[in-house]
């Protein structure tokens, strides 16, 4: 909301240290300094790093300061102020419940063939796991509307982070599909979303896409259960299609474009997972807000690996042995970023194929990961994290409950997945406590 009126000011104070050499110069000065306090403590967030005696700036320019180090962030200006969530902006599809039904039987039946042709309890999508590390989650100092939620007051929190790629069943990496990042927050408190009482984690699911390959969770389902046939089958057929699905992007890209399609069928670009930027495609709640999330790579050492090659060839765990490698001598850091809904009609909560313009609402930066050196694959690392543990975007706080249909059905599935991979496993799914 716009507010407009007059502020009368009665009486300002200023305090100079040293000796004035030179009057008027110094009155400009203090005239100055005044006016730009006036107007700092009406209308901005403006935020002082004290370690520098500097104001924070939304960046993270190697020269400044505070480069790495900023504590606290300005909220951006927004062309039009977040839109309050309302239960009416969430609209059921017809047969909702049957559509769950069918995604929990199709999740289950991806399971059960994996499981059948290896022995092993696999998650029916984002299957394998190219590394697994520790780190935190700091939240910075948030100004309104930013500051709700997990978000609500700076702290930091032990994390996991999880790297994968989307088919449910063990690819050689040559088929090479989207990826995905999965954070797990650990130690946050509030009241709980149905399902997760009890648990303390807050759980981010992203895709390296901005947006989702189907709009709706009724065509969701019906486009994995066309995948599910392909569990565990024609592995040279999926290798070609793939070589063939990655020379069509590459034209496309060449041009300026791409397809989420392509991306999708294993068209994507045999590149590096750690210089990706991740999105959560669908909707949450942010507070009294709605969001999206992204997780976004800062740090010089991830940045210099966006559209970075990997050789796949002869290396069917390339993209896992690329990421050990890195993790053995570098760290790593990405912010978590916040992108409110300003607008219904260009900004949907039931249609996860739009895509929500920043230059309506800007992605701005509510928190960093951070992660040391560290051992990102082990037979020990894939028993105790990769089997035992299960992330859902239902895992979490009622402040940042999942919206729209998609996410809906994502509850049950996703659930009775990990409950039928739990026994299977090498370590029982359960949630961390630190």
């Amino acid at each position: 909301m716009l507010r407009v009126g007059r502020i009368a000011i009665a009486i300002a104070i200023a305090v100079a240290a040293g000796k004035i050499i030179d009057p008027k110069t110094a009155r400009s000065q203090i005239l100055g300094g005044v006016v730009m306090g006036i107007g700092m403590a009406l209308h901005e967030d403006a935020l002082t790093d004290h370690r520098f005696g500097l104001l924070a700036k939304p960046t993270h320019d190697e020269d400044a300061p505070m480069s790495n180090h900023t504590a606290t962030r300005a909220a951006p200006t927004l062309p039009a102020p977040p839109l309050p969530y309302d239960p009416a902006y969430e609209v059921a599809e017809p047969d909702e419940d049957k559509t769950e039904q069918e995604l929990v039987r199709t999740l289950l039946e991806i399971a059960q063939t994996t499981f059948d042709d290896s022995g092993l309890g696999l998650r029916s999508v984002h299957a394998k796991s190219h590394g697994i590390v520790r780190g935190s989650v700091t939240v910075l100092r948030l100004p309104a509307p930013y500051a709700q939620g997990m978000f609500a007051t700076p702290a930091t929190f032990p994390c996991v982070i999880r790297l994968s790629t989307s088919p449910g069943d063990l690819l050689d990496d040559r088929v090479s599909t989207p990826r995905g990042l999965a954070l797990k927050v650990i130690g946050v408190d509030g009241e709980r979303l149905p399902g997760s009482e009890g648990a303390t984690t807050q759980d981010f699911l992203t895709v390296n896409g901005a947006v989702f390959l189907a709009p709706t969770a009724k065509k969701f389902a019906a486009s994995l259960k066309l995948l599910a046939g392909t569990t565990d089958r024609v592995p040279r057929l999926k290798l070609a299609f793939s070589a063939l699905a990655g020379a069509a992007e590459k034209v496309l890209e060449a041009f300026g474009g791409e397809s989420a399609n392509l991306k999708g069928l294993g068209g994507h670009p045999e590149t590096n997972l750690l210089g990706e930027t991740f999105f959560s495609v669908v909707p949450f709640l942010y507070g009294q807000h709605m969001a999206k999330w992204q997780i976004a790579p800062v740090s010089p050492a991830l940045c210099a690996l966006k559209d970075a090659p990997v050789d796949l060839h002869k290396a069917p765990d390339g993209l896992r042995q690329a990421v050990s490698a890195h993790f053995a001598t570098t760290g790593a850091e990405w912010e978590l970023r916040v992108q409110l809904c300003t607008d219904l009609e260009t900004m949907p909560i039931e249609d996860a194929t739009v895509e929500w313009q920043q230059d309506q609402s800007p992605f701005v930066t509510v928190a960093r990961i951070t992660v040391a050196p560290q051992t990102s694959w082990s037979d020990t690392v894939a028993a105790q994290l990769d089997d035992g543990l299960f992330f859902s975007p239902w895992h979490g706080i009622a402040a940042h409950r999942p919206l729209g249909s998609i996410n809906r059905v994502r509850q049950q599935a996703y659930q009775q997945s990990a409950d039928a991979r739990s026994p299977r496993g090498r370590c029982p799914v359960r949630e961390p406590r630190d």
